[in-house]
Formats: structure tokens, sequence, C-alpha cells
């Protein structure tokens, strides 16, 4: 499996995993799929995007955004890891979470932000064991597919120097 950025060509693959995740889980509260056209301005004009590849297949994906608008928050941000159907367990989220945190720290974040589902709790674990720690849960304030659900927020103190170890 290798780490490298995203192209292009890779919106449609984007595409895809997000689109799993709309129409089929509790993961994200979205419920309208974004249009490839969403995709590719994000590759062109967004932050950095991850792919973990194997065999010229996406495993999954991983970036990071602002977690609110304002200076105030210039220094935070808000990540997102989304592993194709059938990849996780395998590391791919966790080499593609690295990815991000390292790119981030190097463009000057310092503290990163993971706002989980809380009918994900294998999401919860994973950043865990990665050196989140939780520090809120906003109580019912999703819904999604006639659901009322929790938003569990962690965060994670980056190092600086763009290695997160």
């Amino acid at each position: 499996m290798i780490i490298r950025r995203a192209e292009a060509g890779d919106a449609e693959a984007l595409a895809g995993i997000h689109r799993y995740y709309v129409r089929e889980t509790l993961v994200t509260f979205t419920t309208e799929e974004k249009p490839l056209k969403h995709w590719q301005e994000g590759l062109r004009n967004g932050p950095p995007v991850f792919l973990a590849v194997a065999a010229g297949k996406v495993l999954g994906y991983g970036t990071y955004g602002a977690f609110r608008a304002g200076p105030g928050y210039a220094r935070t941000a808000e990540h997102s890891v989304y592993l194709a159907p059938g990849e996780t367990g395998r590391g791919a989220g966790r080499r593609l979470l690295a990815a991000v945190e390292a790119a981030a720290a190097a463009a000057g974040i310092e503290v990163m932000v993971a706002g989980i589902s809380g009918a994900n709790p294998e999401a919860v674990a994973f950043h865990a064991r990665l050196g989140y720690r939780e520090t809120g849960r906003l109580v019912k304030v999703g819904q999604k597919a006639g659901r009322r659900l929790d938003l569990v927020l962690m965060q994670k103190n980056l190092p600086q120097g763009g290695d997160p170890g």
C-alpha cells in the first residue's frame, strides 16, 4: 500500500467512496451526494487530499479543512478519513491520518479535530488509539434515516514541524 497525493483523475474514486457512506451508513450526517464537480474543484483548489492505494485500487482518502471560519480558528483544522467498504482494519486509515496530520502540522495547524457520528464507535476507538481524546459530545444534534444522532468531538495537539509521530 502506498499513500500519495490525490490528482484530478482521482475525483471519481473519491466521490464513489463518499457516496457509499452517504447512502448506506450513519457515519456522515450528510444525506445528499456531492457531485463530481465538487470533488474536482476540491482537488484543484482545496487542501491536500491523500489516497491509500494498493494494486491500483483506491482504498481510502483523507484530508483536512477549516474547523470554523474566522482568524481565531486559523491554527485548528478538522479532518476526514474515509475508507472504501471492506478496507477497515488493514492500516490504511492510520496511514492516511498520519499523512493528513503531517501536512496540516507543516501548514501551521496546531490542533486537529475529529467530528464523529455517535453511531460509529469504531471511529471513536480508532481515534483514541491514535492519541485523540474526547473533548465533547453534542447530544442528538445530527439527524439521518429517521434517527437523532450524537456528534462526538475528539482532538489532538499536533507536534510542530510536520511530524505527528
